[in-house]
This record gives C-alpha cells, structure tokens and sequence, in this order.
C-alpha cells in the first residue's frame, strides 16, 4: 500500500462523522480535516465548554465547518448510553472515530470497578460503539476507527487486576488498556465479516505526538514543545486515524501508524506493526465477554 498523506484525503461530503474526544490535541485535528473535507463532524467529549469552544474556533474560520457537539463521559456508562441515544437519531453515521483517552493519571475507578484508563479507554468505547451499532450497520456500513497506540506492543491484559487491587503501575495499565483498543478492533473487523455485517473495523496509533495526553507525566507540559519538534506534531498525529477513516484502499483489520523513525514520527503514514499477543483470539474473545459484563451490554453481533 503507498502511504498516506494529508493530500490523499478524498472529499467526505454528506458524511457525518463522530470523533471523540475531539476539543483538543489529536481528536480536534482529526475532526478538523474530517471536516475540512466536507463532512458534518460531531465532536464527542466530556467537556461541554471545551466541546462547545472547538466547535466555534472551527465554525468561525474561514472554511466554516460543518461543527456540533454531543456530551460524552466515557468514564460513566449513564452517559454513554446517553450519548448513544442521541446519536442515533442522526440521519446516518458514516465514520465513527474511537479516539478519546487517558495516559497515567492517579489510580482511580469507573464502570464496573474497573481502573480508569482501561474504563475510559477501552470499556467506554466498547459500549459506545456497540450501542450505536445498529445504526453503524445501516446504510450500507460505517467505518469504526480505533486508536491504539505503540504502547500496546508490550501491554498485557490481567483479567484477575481490573482494579488494580493487586498493585497499580501507570503505565502497565495503559500499556494494557491501548492493548485492548486494538483486539477490540481486530474482533470487531472478524466477527463483522463472520456475521456478513458491513460495518469496517480498523485500528490506527498516532506514533508519539505531543497532546494533551501527556498532562499526567512528570514534565509533561514542558516536554510538549520540544515533542512537537522531535515527533510528532497533533496534527501529524492525526493523520493515521484520518487514514483509517477515509483511504478507499484501507480495508478491516488494517492498522495504521506513522511512517518513519520506528512509528514514533511521520510525515505520511501505512499500515503499522501489531504485536502478536494483539491477534491471540482466545485472548480476545475473553476481553470481549468481560467486556460486555462490566459494561451490562450486550454487543448485537
């Protein structure tokens, strides 16, 4: 496949498209150039104010996008649900883009008891794309975009530690929640095609660019310019999740990543490197059915 640049962004008009996470770093330049091409963008976040202030900053610009907001917490499946329902009641659903998350915060907790990174990362995205389903199904099939991420090559996912009752290490548990962002892609992408189903499951990481992400590193806000020079930029960030949303080549069960400097920065990016355990699918069958009991939703395929 050739790589993928900002360039290769075919025209999405009378798409709509929901981004989450979308008011700053990544999320916003994905939704940005989704939009910038035409599409009807629906920035779903958990800030209403940060939400409601992007999609101004997008609206008020010269290009005047086609912007709204949809409230999300990820971290709260009243609100997913919520959410859910609202979206639904849109015309179509063309691209739906998993991007929000959380990077080594404090230990904490949210649905089903779990630790919040493996709740908002994982688990929230996991209700939200199943409650939508139906409605990503119709029409011919959306694409479900997921972002992952480098971390997942060394993540492990401990089913008897959710909770981290037996110990929490920051990044042991996102290693392990941006683990399961991908084989809940690439189970999505087999049970679809099992089912005959023409929704398009791909998975995608930004390499390492400098975001809000990092507000819970040590430094973190003053390594984020500097990060921005060395790697990757947001918006360059964005560009593997805007392949995954829009190339016509790409196809269920890519991943894409940066090209370059070992994925960790690129101008253009190309189908990325899954590490093995990512494709185990007794592993992903378990993280599935978990998934669904701690969530209290079964997912319709």
């Amino acid at each position: 496949m050739r790589e993928f640049s900002f360039a290769d962004i075919p025209e999405q008009g009378g798409k709509t498209a929901i981004v989450t996470g979308a008011n700053t770093g990544i999320g916003y330049e994905i939704a940005r150039h989704l939009a910038r091409k035409g599409a009807r963008v629906i920035l779903a976040c958990r800030d209403g104010d940060k939400a409601a202030e992007a999609a101004n900053e997008m609206k008020s610009g010269p290009e005047r996008l086609e912007v709204d907001t949809l409230h999300l917490d990820l971290a709260n499946i009243a609100s997913v649900r919520e959410a859910a329902e609202t979206a639904a009641k849109e015309e179509r659903i063309d691209i739906l883009v998993n991007n929000a998350g959380i990077m080594r915060p404090p230990l904490d907790h949210a649905t089903g008891g779990t630790e919040s990174q493996f709740a908002v990362n994982h688990l929230g995205h996991f209700a939200f794309t199943a409650l939508l389903f139906d409605k990503l199904k119709a029409d011919g099939g959306a694409r479900v975009v997921t972002q992952s991420s480098l971390a997942h090559r060394k993540g492990q996912i401990d089913l008897t530690n959710l909770d981290a009752a037996k110990g929490y290490d920051r990044w042991r548990f996102y290693q392990q929640s941006k683990l399961a962002n991908l084989m809940f892609a690439l189970e999505l992408h087999h049970r679809c095609r099992a089912a005959d189903v023409p929704v398009t499951s791909i998975a995608c990481h930004p390499g390492i660019a400098a975001s809000d992400l990092m507000r819970h590193m040590k430094g973190g806000a003053l390594l984020q310019p500097v990060m921005g020079v060395v790697l990757n930029t947001s918006e360059q960030g964005a560009l593997p999740a805007l392949q995954a949303a829009t190339d016509p080549e790409a196809e269920g069960g890519d991943y894409y990543g940066p090209y370059g400097l070992g994925e960790m920065r690129g101008k253009t990016s190309g189908r990325a490197v899954i590490a093995g355990r990512a494709s185990e699918k007794p592993a992903a069958s378990h993280l599935w059915e978990r998934s669904e009991l701690l969530t209290g939703i079964d997912f319709p395929i």
